[in-house]
């Protein structure tokens, strides 16, 4: 809002404000402005005639300036001006040479050297003025501007307006006050050219070429994806976002598909029923920007290992979604809220997932945690996707050791996240990491390595499954100690939970990469060590945690089944219940939530004469699929019944023709006997 605008709103008009010292001094009385005009014309009469237009001009300027009402015009310039200004410019000046002037007009017949003379104590004597004009000047207009601040403030305005009642995303869900350092989401890093500039520098990243200019058909900038030239034509495909309410400074917005594009969603459901994904390439063709159909295309495509096309459908999926974005909607804020219970926002969480996984193994892994903790913001209640079970490995990944550890901190008490093992291994990493900076003081370092190896051994402790998994993956050969003691033995691993074991297997094979390193190989070697004295000697933790194992992971809720789903770990998806493995699993929406809310349902299709049909008919059918043989009564027309009737006929027709030609063609070939008299009777008994 600009000060014009907010005059107005006061209901004064310009030129009612009271004057005062600071804008006595930008302009001159009528009476020095017109001795200051007698200077330039005497001036200009003195100067060389190859001067007087150069002068004249100059005038005219420094006489428009001094006009100007706007005081925050003059105190920009002030200082540039002055470094400009020439000796005869300043002998133009009315303010800092009425006493020159006239002693000009008194004293006709002096000589050029008086004139010289003259004229340099009139720049000095200027100089002098002009500096003291112009502290005077930025003193005043500092007093003006501290003056105006309490009303004209427009970026605490605009604050006010952004955060309603004052509430984040901290104070509402956790009451954590540094939890906006750790979750807060900043746009530059949702684009991994950032991440790659700070890698190999931008040289390397963009090369020599010319900055992109977008084609005319992509109007809208975006912060998640980029639009490509090889992209088809954006049209709207009829999604939309509505805001549904806000409670507490949260806004809860949900998508909405059009008619139109819940037909085109009735297509794509047909189409993975039929099992052939070039149904689903011909729909896209039709409908390029289809969110459901670059999903699945974008799996079949990674499938057959070309990476790239799967990469760029989930990149124009997101393109799609943010184009559709409301108003309101915010990545980054931290209040914006999508209910994975309702299937058109599951897209959305499923896009970003996807895009996220493709990004850490392009070798992203900030801009892969920046796209988690804004898939974690979008619910941070119910964790659809169970974000939390990835956020500790990226953020090892992008060595944020001391956000994780904030993170832990902040949501320990309310989310129990050291009864994960992955925050129980992964915060004693990050705790021995920064033990080892080499800027930290010797006695700190001991102490944050005395605290890491506490961490370390108490994660042993209460998950003693994960250290032979660990080695395994590692290559690393256990001590005998190790592998004949019953608490790290076979025993474990037979004896876990099914919830705790699939848990298990997530973190071990996710995260076995990052325990690789000697020292950190050196480091759990001896706290295994430790924890078998402990064990040993009988220590009262063993036995707490062995009960807490034995009442907790019963069961995994149905998030973290989801989540080992779309990780694709091998060693997690081997450990998943019966319950899930023996459903199907559909890639644009797996394993979607029991108590979902349909906006729309999908029409029952008619299978015609399904139920009744012999072994024969199924036969024909699965040769040409328009064959039926229990044909009921048709509404149509005589002549639509005759023709179809027609078909059918030819099609029979024609399969009796061909199914005549292969039984003619069949050939029983017997194999070749050999008359061998020697050979024994019984070599075949």
């Amino acid at each position: 809002m600009s000060t014009r605008a907010l005059r107005r709103l006061r209901g004064k008009q310009r030129g009612q404000e009271a004057l005062d010292l600071g804008e006595l001094t930008l302009s001159d009385s009528p009476e020095e402005q017109a001795e200051g005009e007698e200077e330039q014309l005497d001036a200009a009469n003195v100067s060389h005639p190859c001067d007087r237009k150069e002068s004249n001009r100059k005038a005219k300027k420094n006489k428009a300036q001094k006009n100007v009402s706007n005081i925050y015009e003059l105190i920009c310039d002030v200082d540039n001006e002055a470094e400009k200004i020439s000796p005869n410019e300043e002998a133009e000046k009315p303010d800092g040479n009425k006493t020159s002037g006239m002693e000009k007009n008194d004293n006709t017949d002096i000589d050029k050297p008086e004139k010289q003379q003259e004229t340099s104590t009139k720049s000095l004597s200027g100089d002098r003025v002009k500096k003291k004009k112009k502290k005077k000047k930025t003193k005043m207009t500092s007093e003006d501007e501290q003056k105006a601040s309490p009303d004209d403030n427009i970026d605490l305005l605009v604050e006010n307006l952004e955060q309603p009642n004052g509430l984040s995303l901290q104070n509402v869900d956790c009451g954590g006050s540094d939890r906006r350092s750790v979750l807060h989401v900043e746009h530059r890093n949702l684009n991994p050219e950032t991440e790659l500039k700070r890698y190999f520098g931008a040289r390397a990243v963009l090369g020599d070429q010319r900055p992109r200019q977008r084609n005319r058909q992509f109007h809208r900038s975006t912060w998640m994806t980029s639009p490509k030239d090889s992209w088809p034509r954006f049209s709207r495909p009829g999604i939309s976002m509505t805001l549904l309410h806000s409670k507490d400074g949260i806004q809860y917005f949900t998508f909405e598909h059009s008619r139109d594009y819940q037909q085109v969603q009735f297509k794509f459901l047909d189409a993975v029923e039929s099992m052939d994904p070039n149904n689903i390439v011909a729909l896209l063709q039709l409908n390029p920007y289809h969110i459901d159909s670059l999903l699945q295309l974008s799996d079949v495509c990674r499938i057959q290992e070309d990476q790239e096309m799967a990469r760029d459908l989930i990149e124009r999926a997101l393109y799609s979604f943010e184009c559709a974005f409301h108003p309101l909607f915010s990545l980054t804020s931290g209040t914006s809220r999508l209910d994975y219970l309702r299937p058109e926002n599951r897209a959305f969480y499923l896009a970003l997932y996807k895009h996220m996984m493709f990004l850490e193994k392009r070798g992203c892994p900030r801009t892969a945690l920046e796209y988690c903790k804004l898939i974690l913001s979008l619910d941070t209640d119910s964790d659809p996707l169970c974000m939390l079970l990835l956020i500790d490995f990226l953020m090892l990944r992008s060595r944020e050791y001391q956000s994780l550890l904030q993170l832990y901190e902040d949501w320990e008490e309310h989310r129990n996240l050291s009864q994960l093992p992955n925050f129980a291994f992964s915060t004693a990493l990050c705790q021995y990491h920064l033990s080892q900076q080499e800027d930290m003081d010797p006695e700190e370092s001991d102490k944050q390595r005395r605290k890491a190896d506490q961490m370390l051994q108490n994660a042993l402790i209460m998950f003693p499954g994960v250290l032979m998994p660990l080695l395994d993956l590692c290559t690393v050969q256990p001590d005998a100690t190790v592998t004949s003691h019953a608490f790290f033995g076979p025993k474990s691993q037979i004896g876990q939970l099914p919830a705790l074991a699939e848990l298990t297997a997530l973190y071990v094979g996710r995260t076995y990469n990052v325990w690789r390193e000697a020292a950190v190989m050196l480091w759990l070697e001896e706290s295994v060590k430790e924890v078998l004295h402990r064990v040993d000697a009988k220590d009262h933790l063993v036995e707490d945690c062995q009960n807490k194992r034995k009442q907790r992971y019963q069961s995994a809720p149905r998030n973290i089944h989801r989540h080992v789903l779309l990780s694709e770990i091998k060693e997690a998806t081997s450990s998943l219940p019966l319950e899930v493995t023996t459903q199907p699993v559909m890639g644009f929406d797996p394993l979607p939530p029991l108590e979902s809310v349909i906006s729309y349902t999908r029409p029952e299709r008619q299978h015609v004469g399904a139920s009744n049909e012999s072994t024969l008919s199924l036969f024909f059918r699965s040769l040409l699929p328009n064959f039926n043989l229990q044909v009921g009564p048709r509404q149509e027309d005589d002549v639509e019944v005759a023709r179809a009737g027609q078909e059918l006929n030819q099609e029979v027709n024609r399969l009796m023709v061909a199914m005549r030609d292969m039984l003619a063609n069949i050939r029983f070939q017997e194999p070749p006997r050999e008359d061998n008299p020697y050979r024994d009777e019984e070599e075949w008994d």
